[in-house]
Parts: structure tokens; sequence; C-alpha cells
């Protein structure tokens, strides 16, 4: 391997390295030691550059040498691909997820939670709404869509292998189509940057117990990174009641993660992400249900004969995946292609007496989802003034759905005339998405800047086929170095996802326990939205910045998810029409080694008129909303989070960060009267948390964490078992200790 140094007119190191490879921690000290110097190294919150400053004042070999700044040729590249121009981005590092509540072993979605505009709901299906939308979310691990899976990402990924993640919002550029209410846009560690690894035991109330590893290095043109997990505890599902332990509430999860770069040339290179996770889940129970039916139909068991906390419902969600991308920088034209698969799962296992006993329907529901598809993004820098992007996606999905239902024989009236017989139900149902879209980032001048295109987008599937044209338009302007300030308006078009469409025949219940009360069963639409955005961020000091953003969205067809039933397997229906607005405001400061943030979101979510699936609801309500605007079950007026740490270097030996953060929310909605008239009570959840670090020796570290969860051991209710596609109550985890201890090396 040969080094050539040069000291440029600016006093700046440059390097090159013949035939370039991989850039690592190890090679930035060579540099150094090459150069004379100290050696100072600080990770920046891109995973694509990290920073070695020389200590010119320990020798005498060199002149006055300023700071060398060494960035991953290819990871740059990248991010110039598909940039969030005009959108709102809310970033997150690895160093802040540490100073998170459970830190890395924190769910996904709690950690998701820090971002303004994000109101919580059930962690069971990994629900996050975010800017008054349930789900609509789309994740990119390495600016590379991942296809959706049935119970959506909130239990699948997991924030140990993230190194810097954003919350994109707000008027998206061309690129993002289809999930357009936020992009989870995820920096995966990469072997290149981490050399070594760790391994760690997680663990304490509620029976959790959580070993987990991870290791990545580099070997000749390859890097590598590979995590994976274990976990066991009894509250894997929100608690249907305020008690501090849950009743028949255990999971199991396993998860692993891997990701492979090969350096091909200068200009090239080929990245594999492989994922799988298995899931197992107790639904939890409630007691003192009241009596039933007995399975003959003769209801002539009495109050107590069947206790309701014997109840044996399970759940097994399975995902795996795999992208293999190609990624090519040569001068001014950057592109990635990238081909994609997915099998994902869902299997719910009724009680078949004890459901049938209280709920006069038990329903064993699985649903499997098939997806494949290729991506294509692309940019050229046409001079100084505008840069071309374009780019394509296909994704075609096949879900299998495979029930069987028992019910009993009802008369006119509803009760039972006879013994319970089982329904079976198979079919499948059919989507393929495209699109394709062209703009321009055009700087007018240095201080302005115009973000312009469109995307074209098909659906075409088994119960509806849609296009539609989509302009987009961003503007950002930058009077000074301190102050931003963006607009934009896009028009969306999101297909309904597949894996979530209702798919038994209604008529076939008719005359049995699991009638719907209507037949009307229109088909799921696609939702075409306008949505309009305009912020500003202002750097009040040096660390100190705030910003401020407000949104409105007005729909066709707006669409919404909902539980109906026993399982925990989503439906989508549409709302004729639709209307969101809001505004966010969000602060954050840092100097040495403390840092805070505040966020708060004031939100309003509404629809009318159920247009399809009507068969998911009560008649005397499907007639109100007719007519009638409602909230959105997931609606929340003010949600807010906030957080605030300390990292204190005793020595280069040893560091503690202590940290505390917490979360509030104004209620999701509940019905008394009419549908979805109410909320439940307000809530708030304080965390808290301390961690040690210690050097063994050269890069070897051991690392003890204490986190208490809901400190206060506040009882809190994030759903009371009513409202528009609510089936059970939940209520948040009471206070929790947990600790941690882990070897890295």
């Amino acid at each position: 391997m040969k080094l050539e140094l040069k000291i440029n007119v600016r006093n700046r190191v440059s390097w090159k390295k013949n035939n370039y490879r991989h850039l690592s921690y190890r090679a930035a000290i060579v540099l150094a030691s090459l150069a004379g110097g100290g050696v100072a190294i600080a990770q920046t919150n891109s995973p694509a550059r990290s920073a070695v400053a020389l200590d010119a004042g320990s020798s005498t070999n060199v002149t006055q040498l300023g700071d060398v700044v060494v960035v991953g040729k290819l990871d740059k590249a990248r991010n110039q691909i598909v940039p969030d121009l005009g959108a709102t981005a809310y970033t997150i590092n690895k160093d802040q997820i540490a100073s998170l509540s459970q830190g890395g072993n924190a769910p996904m979605n709690q950690v998701i939670l820090r971002a303004p505009g994000v109101a919580q709901d059930s962690a069971a299906n990994g629900d996050l709404h975010v800017r008054g939308e349930h789900a609509n979310l789309q994740y990119r691990i390495n600016d590379v869509l991942l296809p959706e899976g049935i119970t959506g990402f909130g239990l699948e990924l997991d924030p140990r292998f993230v190194e810097s993640m954003k919350l994109i919002t707000g008027s998206l550029p061309a690129q993002y189509g289809f999930r357009t209410a936020g992009v989870v846009d995820i920096q995966t560690k990469s072997g290149a940057f981490e050399n070594g690894g760790e391994v760690e035991m997680y663990g304490g109330s509620y029976d959790t117990i959580r070993p987990s590893f991870e290791y990545g290095g580099t070997q000749g043109n390859l890097s590598y990174f590979v995590d994976g997990s274990y976990d066991h505890n009894a509250l894997g599902i929100e608690n249907p009641t305020s008690s501090h332990n849950a009743i028949h509430d255990v999971t199991d999860q396993g998860k692993m993660f891997s990701y492979l770069s090969y350096i091909l040339d200068d200009t090239s290179r080929v990245n594999v992400m492989l994922s799988a996770s298995d899931s197992n889940f107790q639904v939890p129970n409630t007691p003192g249900l009241p009596p039933g039916t007995t399975p003959d139909g003769s209801q002539q068991w009495l109050p107590g004969t069947f206790d309701s906390t014997t109840l044996n419902e399970r759940q097994n969600e399975q995902n795996y995946y795999a992208v293999a991308t190609y990624q090519k920088a040569a001068g001014d034209l950057n592109f990635q292609v990238s081909a994609f698969g997915r099998n994902s799962s869902v299997h719910f296992t009724p009680d078949p007496i004890g459901d049938l006993y209280f709920n006069g329907v038990a329903s064993d529901v699985k649903r499997t989802l098939y997806s494949g598809g290729l991506q294509g993004d692309g940019s050229y820098a046409l001079g100084d003034k505008h840069t071309i992007r374009a780019g394509f996606s296909v994704l075609d999905e096949s879900v299998d759905n495979n029930s069987t239902t028992t019910v009993f024989p009802v008369d006119g009236s509803g009760n039972p005339t006879g013994p319970a017989f089982p329904i079976m139900d198979k079919g499948t149902l059919h989507g393929l998405f495209a699109g394709l879209y062209l703009q321009d980032e055009w700087k007018m001048f240095s201080k302005f800047t115009v973000n312009y295109g469109a995307r074209f987008d098909v659906f075409n599937s088994s119960f509806d086929n849609e296009n539609q044209l989509s302009p987009r338009v961003n503007l950002i302007y930058q009077p000074t170095d301190a102050t931003t300030l963006h607009a934009g308006y896009a028009r969306y078009f999101t297909p309904p996802p597949v894996e979530n469409v209702p798919g038994s025949t209604v008529a076939q219940f008719d005359h049995t326990s699991n009638a719907s009360a209507t037949d009307q069963d229109s088909p799921v639409k696609a939702e075409r939205a306008n949505y309009f955005d305009a912020g500003m961020t202002q750097k009040l000091a040096p660390g100190l910045q705030v910003g401020v953003d407000g949104y409105y969205k007005e729909a066709k067809n707006q669409l919404d998810d909902g539980l109906f039933g026993q399982t925990l397997i989503l439906s989508a229906f549409n709302y004729a029409r639709g209307r969101i607005y809001g505004v966010e405001f969000t602060g954050s400061y840092v100097t040495g080694g403390f840092s805070t943030y505040a966020n708060v979101s004031l939100s309003k979510a509404q629809g009318e008129d159920w247009s399809s699936a009507q068969f998911l609801f009560n008649p005397n309500d499907l007639a109100y909303v007719k007519n009638h605007w409602i909230a959105l079950d997931h609606d929340q007026t003010v949600s807010g989070s906030f957080g605030a740490s300390y990292l204190w270097k005793q020595s280069q030996n040893s560091s503690t960060r202590v940290y505390v953060d917490a979360l509030y929310g104004s209620g999701l909605r509940t019905t008394v009267n009419t549908p979805n008239d109410s909320t439940v009570p307000p809530y708030y959840s304080v965390n808290l948390g301390a961690e040690q670090s210690f050097k063994v020796r050269k890069k070897q570290f051991l690392k003890a964490r204490l986190d208490i969860v809901n400190v206060t051991d506040n009882t809190y209710e994030l759903r009371n078992g009513s409202g528009v596609g609510v089936n059970a109550a939940q209520f948040g985890m009471r206070r929790g200790f947990f600790g941690s201890l882990s070897y890295t090396f």
C-alpha cells in the first residue's frame, strides 16, 4: 500500500491511495502518524465520514497543518443521489440513541417517538402516527427502499445497527413515492468504520432478558457488519389493564441484520443487506369478561365456568428480506440500482373454546406476503446551477390469505341455534406498484434554491387499478448562515397496503355469529392528496437551534387502518374526504458534553364518509359519518418529547453518561356518543438513566448501564377499547428497572 501526502496552499493534508479500496479508522491513524502528529478521532453524524485532527504542536517535523477530513468517496456520492431538499428532516445519531431511554435496546418506534410530530400508539404493531397519519411510513436503509411487511417495521428493525437516521416529513421531493407521511432513512454501521464488536446482556423488570452482539470489520475489498439479538419478556403487547403486570403477555423475539460492502474499483461497489426476525406473542388477557355461549350453542354455562384470564390467544410474526445494490460514482454522474425481495407473515391463533365462549367467534388467520422489486436512482451535475435527478421503482406483491373461522348459526335475533362449525376462506391478493420521477435542483443564486419535478405512479391490484402524475416543488432560502426558510407543495398518490386489505368474503358469514351488520363492501382505493408545507430554522447562538414548521393536507379517499375483531392484523379502509393540518416546534442545544432537545406539535386529523370496506362498521355509525366530519382514531392534538444528557469524560480510560427524557400526549381518540368524539386522558412518562464506561486495555471497554422507565410509575392509557378500529384497551408500561453489561473489543 502506498500513501502519498501533499501539503496544499491552504495548509491542508490530503491523501490518496493507489488502487483505492476502503477507508477506515486504521488508515486514518496511519496517515496521522506519518504526518508526525498526535491523533484525535471524532465521528460525525454521517457514517460516511470521520475527522482526524493532527496535533502539530507535538512534533517538529511539520509546519502548522489544518484538520484532515477523510471522506468515504462513495458514501458521499450516495448521499447526493436522493437528498431531502426542501423537506423537514430530523436527525438522530447513534450517540443520541445511547442517550435515550433503554438506548440501543429500545424498540425502534420508541426512538422515532423522540422526533417532532410523532404520536404514540400500540407497540404491538409498531404503530407510529406521524403528522396525523396512521402508518403510511416508508423505511429506507442506506437510501434503498424496503418493501413493507404485514405488521410494519416497528418490531423488526433494531436501533443497534443504526449509525444515524432521519425522519423526513413535509413536502417530499419527487424521489419519495407511495408512503409519504414520513420517510425513516437509516444509515447503517459499516465494517469500514466499526472495526471490532460488542457483546451485551440486558435485562430487568417484566422478566426481561436480552443478549445481543454486533461485529464489524474489513478483509481486503470486503467490509462487513452483523448484529443479532434475542429478547424475552412478559410485556410483549400493551397491558389491557392498569395493573403493573399483564396476564398472558410473554414474547420471544429473535432478530439478525448484516451489511456487506465490496469495493469493485475507485468508482463502484456492491452492497448486500440481509435481515431476519421471528417473533412470538401471547395476546394479553382481561379479567372478568362476561359469559358467552357454549360450543354447542346452548348458552347453559354459568358465569365463572370459564375464566377469561386463562384464554390462550397467540400470534407469530416473521420477516425476512434481502437487498443487493450496485453503486457507481463517475465524475458528475452518480447512480445506484437495487434488487430486493421479502417474505413476511403473521399467524393469529385463537383460543378455540374460550374465544367462542366470550366472543361467539374464533378466527385462525394467517397472511403471508411475498414481494420483490427493483429501484434505480441517479443524479447528474449539469454545471454549477443544475443537478438533474431521476429514478424508478417497481414492486410486485402477493398476499395469501388463509383463515378458518369457527362460528355459530344464529336466528334473526342473533341467538345461537346450534353447535359451532368452521368456515374456511382462502384467497390471494396481488398488487403492482410502479413509479418514475424526474427533478431538477436549480440554484438560482447562492442563497436560493428551487427543487422542482414530478413523478408518475401506477397501482394495479386484484381490487383496484389507478395512476397519477404528481408535481412537486420546494423552495429553500438561506438569507444568512444562521437562518434557513423553506416552503413546498407536493401532490401525493398513496395506494392501500395490499397486506392490510380485508380478504374475507362478507356474504359467507351471513346468518352466523360473525355476520356483518352490513354487506356493503366497496373496494379500498388509493388516496390522492394535496400537501402544503412551510417552515424555518434559526441558529440563535453556538449550539442553540430552534425551528417551526406548519403543514396542511387535503385528501380524497383518505386511507386509514384499524384492528377489527380479535386479531392483531390491521384492515385498511377509506374516508371519502380527509384533512390534516398542524404545526411543529423544535429546539436543541449542544455544548461540550451537554445536549438537550424539546419538541412540541399540534395536530388535527379528520375524515368524512367511510367509502370502502363498510362491512367493518356499525350501520348507525356508518350513517353518521356519511355526513359528519369526525376525528381520525389516531388524532392527538398535542404531542411532545423532551430529553437532556451529559457525557462526562473523566479520562481517556473512562466516561459517564447520564440522561433524562420524557414523552407527553394529550390522548388518542375514543368513542362516547358518536365515533371518535372524545379522547383518553392526557399522559406523560419520564425516564432516567446512567451509563459508565471503563477502558480495560487498548480498544477494549467494559460498559455498565441502568435505565429506569416511567420513573414516577404513572398509570396512563393509550386506548380504552373504544373508537374506530380499536379492539382492546392498552396501557403504557408502568415503572421498570433495566440494566446492561457490555464488552466492546
